[in-house]
């Protein structure tokens, strides 16, 4: 089946250092990715970056403690329904939302694809339900926003024909997922989400600093290192390095 890859950059934050790599000190600024998926039985998107709201009033939206940890680089036109428009596809012809998991960064334009169906693990639904505004990871006016849900449980073929899978990556947040794209101009692409930030995290087994589940962290990587020894491409979450090299839409990655 034709399925084509494209990525988006949609703004950036600046975060401590020692959130993605324990022990590091110091902050690193990060890209937030999201990717559009394009099939013949519809149109997907994976993560959807960041809420409108951090980048028009980012007090208002992430409040003081928020914002000693995080801060928004985000500009009009980096939002994901602005980077869909510039490549020709209306917001609202999105099919679906597949969040790897509901953290402010990877959920929080989902409502900007208001059509869209949001495809979620359960665990990780009842997982944010239960813990929203209690921390600042899970924000509830980012993910639940009365769309319509497919929850589920484990692997899950998204179009039935196995060429976009979604994979139980749990380690990060109780129910992230990643997701397996294979392509026929670029091969397999398995986009992590945070189950693998950066190059570094994968090649040093070096995790992070926050994190829900390590044993479970680590066994996701070792399973990602074997998919990327028979030839998967490896989308590395929030790795600035790694992103400069991944071409960007209008341009296909896959």
């Amino acid at each position: 089946m034709a399925v084509e890859l494209y990525a988006y950059t949609c703004g950036f934050v600046t975060i401590p250092y020692g959130f993605l790599l324990q022990g590091m000190k110091g902050r690193l600024t990060v890209p937030v990715p999201a990717y559009l998926i394009v099939h013949e039985k519809g149109r997907a998107l994976f993560d959807s970056g960041l809420n409108l709201e951090s980048q028009t009033d980012p007090l208002g939206y992430f409040g003081e403690d928020g914002l000693k940890y995080n801060t928004f680089h985000f500009l009009p036109g980096e939002e994901v329904s602005a980077r869909l428009t510039a490549t020709g596809i209306a917001p609202e012809d999105v099919d679906i939302v597949i969040n790897s998991h509901l953290h402010y960064d990877h959920s929080g334009g989902n409502a900007q694809a208001p059509n869209a169906q949001v495809l979620v693990q359960s665990r990780e639904w009842a997982h944010a339900k239960a813990t929203a505004d209690q921390n600042l990871g899970y924000l509830a006016k980012d993910f639940d926003t009365g769309q319509k849900l497919r929850l589920v449980d484990g692997e899950h073929d998204v179009f039935g024909d196995g060429s976009v899978v979604c994979l139980p990556t749990y380690g990060h947040t109780p129910g992230h997922q990643s997701l397996r794209v294979q392509t026929e101009l670029g091969g397999e692409f398995i986009l992590c989400g945070d189950a693998c930030y950066l190059k570094k995290t994968l090649e040093d087994l070096h995790l992070p600093g926050v994190i829900a589940d390590q044993a479970a962290a680590m066994a996701v990587l070792h399973r990602f290192r074997e998919m990327q020894a028979r030839g998967s491409k490896i989308m590395f979450g929030h790795d600035p390095d790694f992103w400069k090299t991944v071409p960007q839409a209008p341009v296909r990655l896959g």
